[in-house]
């Protein structure tokens, strides 16, 4: 199973994520009329599900939560056509792309891949999965997460900079997509720190698909 991750999907986020990154001095200002999608990878090893709880690294320093829709594929494919790549997903969920974002910082710093920051195990949750039939369509979707019990996120994915048939279309040029492999497709404005013993609950279309606590 492959895990693949889309950065920088939603514009409001790039210029909360830009924004930091200048006033650390690192970075500069995001292109919204991006050329291709920013694709990186998650180790399976980092897969977090069935709600269990989510142990925070603390020799990795802060660990932002990344609310993101996540599609599961559902057939072999390798240079998918756009117009048919709607055909090779069958269910959908929520996931959280954890990133630990002290050492991402140190990493883009030094000019490193920062893959690690976004990989380690239990960076990658999902939730309970909806076949797709029984919601709206994949570029209507709306998307929620509370911490707490407090919205903290809030997204639709009508606002992406790639549809996610673009992104399987584009992925599949370079990796043989496979049954079981998952795609998180960006996440929206409004990521931030997690700590001990936050509870975090995600919403897909009314729906509760997320419910699990750090620890």
């Amino acid at each position: 199973m492959k895990i693949f991750a889309v950065g920088m999907n939603y514009a409001q986020h790039n210029k909360e994520i830009t924004t930091e990154l200048q006033q650390q001095g690192v970075g500069k200002s995001a292109d919204d009329k991006q050329r291709d999608p920013v694709i990186f990878t998650k180790a399976d090893s980092s897969l977090l599900k069935d709600n269990k709880p989510f142990f925070i690294p603390d020799h990795l320093g802060r660990i932002d939560y990344e609310t993101e829709v996540v599609v599961r594929i559902c057939r072999l494919g390798k240079c998918i056509s756009e117009q048919f790549a709607h055909r090779y997903y069958d269910a959908v969920t929520l996931g959280i792309d954890f990133t630990a974002r002290d050492l991402q910082k140190k990493l883009r710093e030094e000019g490193q891949p920062w893959e690690i920051a976004k990989g380690f195990d239990g960076a990658a949750v999902t939730g309970n999965w909806i076949e797709k039939e029984k919601l709206p369509g994949i570029q209507a979707l709306h998307f929620s997460l509370n911490i707490n019990g407090e919205e903290r996120q809030a997204g639709c994915t009508a606002d992406m900079l790639c549809t996610v048939d673009r992104l399987i279309a584009y992925i599949s040029q370079f990796f043989t997509l496979k049954t079981g492999d998952l795609l998180y497709t960006g996440t929206p404005v409004g990521v931030g720190p997690v700590h001990i013993n936050d509870h975090l609950e995600g919403f897909l279309e009314g729906r509760q698909v997320l419910d699990f606590w750090c620890k």
